[in-house]
């Protein structure tokens, strides 16, 4: 594979962990060219930009998908994937509130029990 390609993949794994390579894995028997454009684009050439850390690119990320309001999926790997890089919950929490104000209640209270889900998983599995 390619720099791109390779570069992407560990930043993949480090942000989305096993979420991140079954999503990949999904597509592999219906859009194998997507996954490798996911892993290469995204992951590699804007995940890897000097600028913003991890932890900064992964608020930024929760609070798109929390303003789009119709990406719950995509917005729980991303909220796991802010834990995974070093946000406390509390700091999602507040990026999420903080789109109320420019998306509305009813997308930040969607995304609010999104993170919800996300922590109770994570607080039932480290028991």
């Amino acid at each position: 594979m390619n720099e791109r390609y390779n570069c992407g993949w560990e930043n993949l794994k480090k942000i989305d962990g096993e979420q991140g390579e079954r999503v990949i894995e999904s597509l592999k028997d219906i859009a194998p060219d997507f996954a490798k454009l996911l892993i290469e684009f995204p992951f590699g050439d804007i995940y890897s930009r000097p600028g913003l850390d991890l932890k900064s690119r992964e608020i930024a990320v929760i609070a798109a998908l929390t303003a789009l309001g119709n990406a719950q999926p995509q917005l729980k790997v991303h909220i796991q994937g802010a834990l995974n890089v070093g946000c406390t919950k509390t700091e999602i929490i507040e990026t999420i509130i903080q789109m109320s104000v420019y998306a509305g209640f009813p997308a930040a209270l969607n995304g609010l029990f999104a993170a919800k889900e996300v922590f109770q998983k994570n607080d039932s599995a480290s028991i």
